[in-house]
């Protein structure tokens, strides 16, 4: 017979709705396509995410205008997905780095509103003479309080991706379809004249969550790191969730000896 009097009790705490998922995700409301490789696409993450849409955050609105007006819905749906049982935040745009004190004094997790905050951490890992160069779906609109919103250096040296083929247009017009193969060429395009223009740039930062699915064609063709949205949040959650290791440290007495 088992002897129940030396059975170990497995306890589980609760207090939320949803467990594993850590990261939680602020939606622009768009209808253009969301590739893998993109914020959007679910199948971009090797962990759960929750997505919450934020009604009326056009790619217009927010880049152009500064997400004027949206403020309390982006703290509005981060509570709710707080709430739901996330344990960090972020967003699906890099203008949106002008929000993130703002969520961040709202809510009671860590956030990280912007690609452009890893402009700074970048930039410290590079060797002497190099800095960060970022790559934006806009350079127009990107402005230093965007920068300094992500702490970030006012003269760092920015690409946007207006005068290309497709990438551009099917993001802030929302258009319901887009060429790939087109905005591969626009993003190559863009990352060559930022290293051209500024030899000194040592890395990229992708502004766009649009841009993920191809930063491993620019790190071959440019030869330099490429930091996107991607490598941002992945190093979020692995702090939000820490990865385990076949329970090693959950019983100590695997640690003797």
């Amino acid at each position: 017979m088992p002897d129940n009097h030396n059975t170990e009790h497995l306890m589980a705490s609760g207090g939320k709705t949803v467990y594993g998922a850590s990261v939680g995700i602020l939606m622009l409301d768009t209808i253009f396509p969301r590739i893998p490789g993109d914020f959007g696409n679910a199948a971009t993450w090797p962990f759960p995410v929750m997505y919450r849409v934020i009604r009326g955050a056009s790619p217009h609105r927010v880049v152009r205008e500064r997400a004027d007006g949206l403020l309390d819905a982006f703290i509005e749906s981060g509570k709710q997905l707080v709430a739901d049982g996330v344990d960090g935040l972020t967003t699906t745009c890099g203008f949106l780095s002008l929000f993130q004190d703002e969520l961040a004094r709202a809510v009671d997790v860590p956030v990280a509103a912007s690609s452009l905050m890893q402009v700074p951490m970048v930039e410290k890992l590079l060797p002497q003479g190099k800095r960060v160069g970022v790559m934006a779906v806009s350079r127009e609109n990107l402005t230093p309080d965007h920068l300094a919103a992500a702490g970030a250096a006012l003269d760092t040296p920015i690409v946007g991706t207006e005068t290309g083929r497709e990438f551009f247009h099917f993001i802030m017009e929302n258009r319901p379809t887009m060429n790939v193969s087109a905005c591969r060429l626009d993003l190559l395009d863009a990352g060559r004249q930022l290293v051209s223009d500024h030899p000194d740039v040592g890395a990229v930062v992708l502004e766009c969550t649009n841009m993920g699915p191809y930063a491993p064609e620019l790190r071959r063709e440019l030869g330099i790191p490429i930091f996107s949205g991607i490598s941002f949040i992945s190093w979020f959650q692995s702090g939000l969730l820490p990865r385990e290791y076949n329970g090693i440290t959950a019983d100590p007495r695997h640690l003797a000896g």
